[in-house]
């Protein structure tokens, strides 16, 4: 039934219109497609054409002698460095991008925070003072893309990390060079004959992962924040409900914002809201779906219909004119989907070719030309539309939490201060932190883990920070606004109205799980909380995983130092000595573990137990769910939250 497959009832509505339709949907072929019972456990070997070797029953080896802890390590080394490959090419985009754009190559693009740019200069060791942005942003770019590809040196943000943690990182021989270099040293190391250590290839997957988080994804943030501003809060709205019957329905989708931000320029170019008009449609209507949305909704407040596992059931509502698509998440399923209704799939990426779909290559040396000529490609599919189904579910939200607004916002302009977080942690308002994010999984239901974790998180005083898919399932729930106080200890629930935010900040995209990086190793040197990101009472979690790029991301944090729980199932559960060397091993080695729990409620239980640990062992009183109970006068409702952050500008309020 469909009320299995999600909890999101548009979802639901959606999947029975499908069905009605004929459809096929992931959630029909996850149902009708079993994982593969030997890989998924990570027991199959395809490094080379003498296999696939399945290491089952009697089995224990491949033809070559690969065991099975040999074979899991390499599975896994090997998913994690595509993973890392995914976003940090993403990162190397966006430096070509800022380069272009300060050598005057790229036109429509500016530099929108100077401030940032000139920060970001200081940690490459670019030259600042008495310089324009222009010369300042030519060699930040340059410094970027060389750090992408050092071969000998490590990559300049490992400075970014808490002292403790770089020397540990340097003693283990696991500080990150290029991450370039170590996907390479990954590949080759699990390429067949080569290393055949489960923990000496599990160690390189960690570095590789490092050069990912504080290496290509930390670039592309930052690089992003430069071009396009840095986030600040911003009140916009989710779910189907915000397509609109009576306007051309564009739908962005991916994950590069040099794509989506010219189509939000493009989308409110007057002169294509006429073009629009003459079509017979009221105007351009503007929506995003997975990281792509992310980028947009924090910085201009664009709407967000959904997540991952929703992308073909936008298309069946009959209402998209184009879904413009660019790279990372997007299924070759769409293309089926549209051939059922009147929605153009456009490509836009020299990466990613789907076929069957309409292809506009994005370029940005002339950007707006190239979004103008898909939103006019949008604009004359609308008389094509037939029938128009829109489940009427909408839910508001406010998006946009970066570290520096995080910063800022615990003390203004003149005393902006990681010192208030930490205090209310030392005197137990807030019991710790945690990190919720990732993707959607096909084999869980819906949203429903991701709902569940985050829930109980903030119950229990537990501030939550989310990016990707995981903070549009909270932004289709409610869950980021300041109203969702029913849901979360008296503690947490304090503070929150005291500042005026959620209990659950959205961050951005999975590319900008960095920030949070950012914010972890800020935390451990504003002090009161140890040295070091292991130190912090702290946890992460990926609920629905199922990117390669979560891997990577779950294995950089853990290297960071923070616990993480990853959901649905374990890619290495065919080797208990895999198991321990990722847990308790690591956990010895590094200050954390990389756990795989497909039971949310048993994940939760023992995050929380980690996280008074850490408490107890920086000697924290011990805490209590009542101690605030009392303090937290406040109930939802009392004041208006949305007053006091930004309306984006397609935010219509509702």
């Amino acid at each position: 039934m469909p009320d299995k497959k999600t909890i999101d009832p548009a979802v639901v509505e959606m999947l029975e219109k499908a069905k009605a339709d004929g459809v096929l949907t992931m959630f029909d072929r996850a149902e009708a497609t079993a994982p593969c019972p030997i890989g998924h456990p990570g027991n199959c070997c395809h490094v080379c054409f003498m296999g696939p070797c399945r290491l089952v029953g009697k089995t224990t080896v491949g033809l070559c002698g690969a065991t099975k802890e040999t074979v899991a390590a390499r599975n896994l080394a090997r998913a994690i460095a595509a993973g890392a490959a995914a976003h940090s090419d993403h990162g190397r985009d966006m430096a070509l991008t800022l380069l272009a754009a300060a050598q005057g190559e790229a036109l429509d693009y500016q530099i929108k925070d100077e401030k940032k740019l000139r920060k970001v200069a200081r940690l490459l060791n670019v030259s600042e003072q008495e310089r324009t942005k222009e010369e300042v942003a030519v060699d930040v770019a340059l410094a970027a893309l060389a750090d992408f590809t050092s071969v000998k040196e490590e990559v300049a943000y490992v400075r970014r990390a808490p002292p403790k943690r770089q020397a540990l990182w340097r003693r283990l021989d696991i500080a990150p060079r290029g991450v370039d270099r170590e996907i390479v040293e990954v590949l080759h190391r699990t390429n067949m004959g080569t290393d055949q250590d489960a923990e000496h290839i599990l160690t390189q997957a960690m570095r590789c992962a490092l050069g990912d988080g504080w290496g290509g994804s930390m670039l592309a943030t930052d690089i992003s924040d430069i071009l396009f501003g840095t986030p600040g809060p911003v009140a916009a709205r989710s779910n189907f409900g915000i397509l609109r019957e009576d306007e051309v329905n564009i739908v962005v989708h991916g994950h590069e914002p040099t794509l989506s931000e010219m189509i939000v320029v493009a989308a409110t170019d007057p002169e294509l809201i006429e073009y629009a008009k003459s079509k017979g449609a009221k105007g351009i209507n503007l929506v995003g779906i997975c990281c792509t949305a992310n980028e947009i909704l924090m910085r201009q407040g664009v709407p967000v219909v959904g997540n991952f596992l929703s992308q073909e059931l936008a298309i069946v509502t009959g209402a998209v004119d184009a879904m413009v698509v660019d790279i990372q998440c997007i299924m070759q399923g769409i293309v089926a989907a549209a051939e059922h209704y009147h929605t153009k799939i456009i490509t836009t990426s020299p990466k990613a070719h789907i076929t069957g779909a309409t292809r506009i290559e994005f370029d940005e040396h002339r950007a707006l030309e190239v979004a103008k000529e898909i939103v006019r490609a949008g604009i004359d599919n609308f008389p094509n539309r037939g029938g128009v189904y829109i489940p009427d579910y909408v839910d508001h939200l406010v998006a946009g939490f970066s570290h520096e607004y995080i910063n800022y916002m615990q003390g203004g302009v003149y005393r902006e201060s990681f010192r208030p977080l930490n205090d209310n942690v030392i005197n137990g308002r807030i019991r710790g932190a945690a990190g919720v994010v990732g993707c959607n999984n096909a084999r869980v239901t819906q949203d429903d883990v991701h709902l569940y974790i985050i829930k109980e998180l903030i119950k229990n005083d537990v501030l939550v920070v989310t990016t990707g898919c995981n903070a549009i399932a909270c932004a289709k729930q409610g869950l980021l606004t300041p109203e969702v106080m029913e849901f979360t200890g008296p503690g947490l629930r304090e503070v929150c109205q005291t500042i005026g935010i959620p209990p659950v900040l959205h961050m951005g995209s999975c590319v900008d799980n960095s920030r949070i990086l950012t914010v972890l190793a800020q935390c451990a040197t504003e002090g009161g909380l140890g040295e070091d990101i292991n130190n912090l009472p702290v946890a992460g979690f990926a609920p629905e995983w199922m990117s390669e790029k979560a891997l990577s991301i779950g294995c950089y944090f853990v290297a960071s130092g923070v616990t993480t729980w990853m959901g649905v199932g374990s890619p290495v559960a065919g080797s208990e000595e895999v198991q321990r060397i990722i847990t308790e091993g690591w956990k010895e080695k590094i200050g954390a573990a990389y756990y795989f729990e497909p039971d949310p409620e048993k994940a939760v239980k023992e995050a929380l137990a980690h996280i008074d640990a850490k408490r107890a062992a920086l000697k924290l009183e011990e805490y209590s769910p009542t101690r605030y109970a009392r303090s937290a006068t406040y109930l939802p409702g009392d004041y208006a939250p949305f007053e006091v952050f930004a309306e984006g500008r397609y935010s219509r309020g509702g």
